[in-house]
C-alpha cells in the first residue's frame, strides 16, 4: 500500500486509533488490574511491530546506493532497533507493578508493639570520603534522631579525617577507618563489616538524612525469608541541575522521579528491584552466604550485590516512601560524575561472571539487568539530532525511498503509541520533552564513556561524586553549550540553503517539510540544552525548606513580636510579622528567634522588606543546631515535591525560553571575588581505626516534644 494514494482520512486513521486508544481510553482503565496493563502494552506494541514490518521490508531490504549511503542507512536503523529494544523491556516492566506501603504499615505497627529487646540489631553505616561537616552532620544527626532503639551508628571515614573523628565522638557515634582505599565505598563497607557483627545493615551516603522511622518502616520486611535486601528510593531535599537552571523547581519534578516511582516498583514486581547503595538495609546473613562482603569487581557494587543475592535466593523488596533525603548533584560537574560512574558501572558488569548473562538468574531477571537504557540513550540522541543536518547538507537520507505521507502513516502512529503507553503509567512523572532534553544533554559525557567502557571495561578511577560545595560563581558547560550552538545553526543554516531552489541539496523537495518540522524540534531540544548548560548560581550556602508556622522573635530590651515564618534553614529563617504587630527589629538588629521544637535561636536581622524579616542564624554546633536538624530534615516534610501533568510541565519548559538569564551574570559579576581556593585536607595515619558507639544518654526526640509544648 501506498500511501500517497490514501484519501487524508484513510492516511490518518492510524494516527486517530493511536490517539483514541491511547490517549482517549489509556486514563481511564483501572491500571492496578494486570488486564488493564496488558491492554495497554497490546496495543502499543502491534502498532510498532506494523512500524519495524514497513522499516524492514519497505525503506531498508530494497534500499539501494553508494557504499556509504547504504552503511549510513543500516547503522540508523540498527541503532533505532536497539532504542526500540530497550522500550521493550522498559514496557515489559511495566506490566506489573507494586505497591508495599500497607504491608510496612502492618510491619510497623507488629514492630512497634514489641519490647525493645526483641527488635533484631542493626548497624547504620555511613561511608564518607571527602563530604564537608556541612553535609555529614545532618545524616549523622539525622541517624541519632531514628526511633529505632537497637542500633548502633557507625561513620565509615575513608578519608581519616581528625575533624571528623572528633565530631564522633562528640556526637558519640561509632567511628571506623581503615588503613587504605582499596575498593573506594565497597572496600570501605567491606572493612566495617570485618568489625561489626549486627543481624542488618543500614547504609546512608553520607547525604542521605534517614527520616525517623525509617528502620520502623523497613526493618518488617525481613519476616520474609527470602528478602536479602529493602531498598528505599532516592529524594532530595534540593533541586536538580535541570530544575535549577532551567528555573523549573515549581514546574517539572526531579529526573530520577519516574526511576523511583514508577519503574523501580515494577521491577519490584518481577522480584528484580535492586540495590541502589544509598538508603538500604541488608540482611547480614545473606551477605555471609556470598563470602560476608559487597561485591568489588564493578564500580556500581549496589546493583551487582543484588544479582549475587538473588542466585543465592535472596530478593530486594522495595518500598515506595520518602523516608530519607539527600542532595542531588548540585552543578553539572557532579551531575556528570554521577552518571558517568553509573553508566561505566552497568557496562562493567556485562562483562562479569555475576552479570545478567552468568548462571543462576530467570530469564525475565536477565532482560532487566540488560544495560540497554545506557547502551541506547547516547547513540539515539546523537543519531536523532545528527541525521537530518546530514541530510540536509549532503542529501544522504537515514532512510530509503520515505516519503512525508510514509512518515504520516507509519513513522507518526508509532511515535505517539510509544509516548503514550509511557503516559499512560506514568502521567505525572514522565514528560517526554523534559526526558528529550535530559538525554540529549546527557549524551554529550554519557555516550564518549560507554564507547570507552565497551572497549576497555576496567582500571577506570573511582570517582566520588561531589556534595556540599555551593557554586557562588555562574558557570557553563563549555564543550556542550558552544556545540549545542553550533548545532542550531546548521540546522537552520541548512534548512535556508535548501529553501532556495538554486542551492537545494535535497533532490525530493517533498521531504523539506517534515526535515523542517524535525529540525525545528532538534532546535528546540538543543536550545533548551544550552539553557541547562548554564550552571545557576546558588545564592545560600544551605538549602530553605518552606514552612508555615509561628514564630516568636525577641529583639532587643527583650520586646516580643509574632509572626509566620516562609522558609527555614539551618543559616537563616524568612518570617512575616503580623498585620497587627509592630515592627520592633531592623536591618543589624540582634534577636533571639523561638522555633517550636527547636527553642531560641540567636540571629541577626539582614534584610526588612516590609513586614518581611530576613534574620541570619548564629548558630554552631549545639544541641539547637541538632534540634533544628531534626525538625528540618527528619520529620518528612516534603518541600521540593512537584505533582503536575505532562502538559504543564511542557508548557512550564517552553515558557522558560523567554525567561531573562541576566540575574546569574548579575550574581557573578558580584560574588567573584568570594571564591576561597580548598585548603589542605589534613589526615591522619594510614592505619585501622575504632571508635565504639557510646550509649544514648540524651535523646533529641524528647528534648523536642519538651520545646514544642513550651510553643504550645
Amino acid at each position: 500500500m501506498h500511501p500517497e494514494s490514501l484519501t487524508l482520512l484513510h492516511l490518518f486513521a492510524p494516527t486517530i486509533f493511536v490517539l483514541g486508544a491511547i490517549y482517549l481510553i489509556g486514563p481511564i482503565l483501572p491500571l492496578t488490574r494486570s488486564w488493564a496493563r496488558y491492554s495497554v502494552f497490546a496495543v502499543v506494541w502491534l502498532v510498532v511491530a506494523w512500524y519495524l514490518h514497513w522499516r524492514l521490508l519497505i525503506t531498508m531490504l530494497p534500499a539501494e546506493g553508494a557504499w556509504y549511503e547504504i552503511g549510513w542507512i543500516w547503522l540508523c536503523f540498527a541503532i533505532e532497533v536497539l532504542a526500540i529494544f530497550d522500550q521493550l523491556i522498559l514496557y515489559i516492566t511495566f506490566l506489573r507493578t507494586s505497591d508495599r506501603r500497607a504491608d510496612a504499615d502492618r510491619h510497623e505497627a507488629r514492630l512497634r508493639a514489641l519490647p525493645s529487646e526483641r527488635l533484631p540489631s542493626v548497624d547504620v553505616y555511613i561511608p564518607t570520603y571527602n563530604e564537608p561537616l556541612e553535609v555529614l552532620e545532618k545524616t549523622i544527626t539525622g541517624a541519632l534522631c531514628l526511633d529505632y532503639p537497637n542500633i548502633s551508628i557507625w561513620v565509615l571515614d575513608d578519608g581519616r579525617r581528625p575533624w571528623l573523628k572528633a565530631f564522633c565522638e562528640r556526637k558519640g557515634v561509632g567511628y571506623i577507618n581503615r588503613p587504605d582505599n582499596l575498593h573506594a565505598k565497597a572496600g570501605n563497607i567491606n572493612h566495617a563489616l570485618t568489625r561489626t557483627n549486627a543481624e542488618f545493615v543500614a547504609i546512608f551516603d553520607a547525604d542521605f538524612v534517614p527520616q525517623r522511622n525509617f528502620l520502623m518502616r523497613a526493618i518488617g520486611f525481613f519476616a520474609d525469608l527470602k528478602i536479602g535486601i529493602v531498598q528505599i528510593p532516592h529524594a532530595f531535599y534540593n533541586h536538580d541541575p535541570t530544575q535549577a537552571n532551567l528555573a523549573l523547581r515549581k514546574s517539572l519534578p526531579d529526573e530520577q522521579r519516574f526511576f523511583f516511582d514508577v519503574i523501580m516498583p515494577s521491577r519490584d514486581a518481577w522480584d528484580a528491584a535492586f540495590c541502589c547503595g544509598s538508603n538500604s538495609v541488608t540482611r547480614r546473613a545473606a551477605l555471609r552466604s556470598i563470602g560476608d562482603a559487597v561485591p568489588t569487581q564493578s564500580i556500581t557494587e549496589d546493583m551487582l550485590l543484588t544479582m549475587s543475592l538473588l542466585r543465592k535466593g535472596y530478593v530486594t523488596r522495595y518500598l515506595c516512601e520518602r523516608l530519607a533525603l539527600g542532595l542531588a548533584p548540585e552543578t553539572i560537574d557532579a551531575f556528570f560524575v554521577q552518571r558517568q560512574r553509573w553508566a561505566r558501572g552497568a557496562i562493567q558488569i556485562l562483562y562479569l561472571a555475576g552479570g545478567p548473562f552468568g548462571r543462576g538468574l530467570t530469564l525475565m531477571q536477565r532482560l532487566l539487568f540488560l544495560p540497554t537504557h545506557w547502551l541506547s540513550l547516547g547513540l539515539r540522541s546523537a543519531v536523532a539530532i545528527v541525521a537530518p543536518i546530514v541530510f540536509l547538507w549532503t542529501g544522504i537520507s537515514p532512510v530509503f525511498d520515505v516519503s512525508a505521507a510514509d512518515v504520516l502513516y507509519y513513522f507518526l502512529p508509532m511515535v505517539l503509541a510509544l509516548a503514550g503507553g509511557v503516559w499512560a503509567f506514568a502521567p505525572r512523572q514522565h514528560f517526554p520533552l523534559a526526558s528529550q532534553v535530559q538525554g540529549t544533554f546527557l549524551s554529550f559525557k554519557i555516550l564518549p564513556v560507554v564507547l570507552a567502557t565497551l572497549v576497555k571495561p576496567f582500571g577506570h578511577a573511582f570517582k566520588v561524586t561531589p556534595k556540599g560545595g555551593t557554586s557562588k560563581v555562574s558557570n557553563y558547560a563549555r564543550g556542550i553549550f558552544w556545540t549545542s550552538g553550533s548545532l542550531i545553526g546548521l540546522t537552520f543554516l541548512g534548512l535556508i540553503i535548501n529553501t532556495l531552489p538554486e542551492w537545494r541539496i535535497i533532490e525530493n523537495p517533498n521531504m523539506l517539510p517534515v526535515v523542517a518540522f524535525w529540525s525545528a524540534i532538534n532546535a528546540l531540544v538543543l536550545f533548551l540544552v544550552c539553557m541547562l548548560s548554564l550552571h545557576a548560581p546558588m545564592r545560600r550556602g544551605e538549602e530553605r525548606l518552606e514552612i508555615d508556622e509561628t514564630i516568636l522573635i525577641v529583639g532587643q530590651n527583650e520586646i516580643t513580636c509574632t509572626g509566620r515564618s516562609r522558609d527555614i534553614s539551618l543559616s537563616g529563617i524568612g518570617v512575616e510579622l503580623g498585620e497587627d504587630e509592630a515592627i520592633r527589629a531592623g536591618v543589624g538588629d540582634s534577636v533571639r528567634v523561638f522555633i517550636a521544637e527547636v527553642g531560641f535561636v540567636a540571629g541577626i536581622v539582614m534584610r526588612q522588606t516590609g513586614r518581611l524579616l530576613g534574620i541570619q542564624f548564629n548558630l554552631p554546633i549545639s544541641v539547637e543546631r541538632d534540634l533544628l536538624i531534626r525538625k528540618l530534615f527528619t520529620a518528612g516534610l516534603n518541600t521540593t515535591h512537584v505533582d503536575t501533568s505532562g502538559w504543564s510541565a511542557t508548557g512550564a519548559m517552553l515558557k522558560s525560553i523567554w525567561d531573562i538569564r541576566t540575574e546569574m551574570l548579575n550574581v557573578a559579576a558580584e560574588e567573584a571575588t568570594d571564591v576561597v581556593p580548598a585548603s589542605t585536607v589534613e589526615r591522619m595515619p594510614a592505619q585501622s581505626l575504632l571508635i565504639v558507639p557510646l550509649p544514648r544518654a540524651l535523646r533529641l526526640a524528647d528534648l523536642g516534644e519538651e520545646r514544642r509544648a513550651i510553643a504550645a
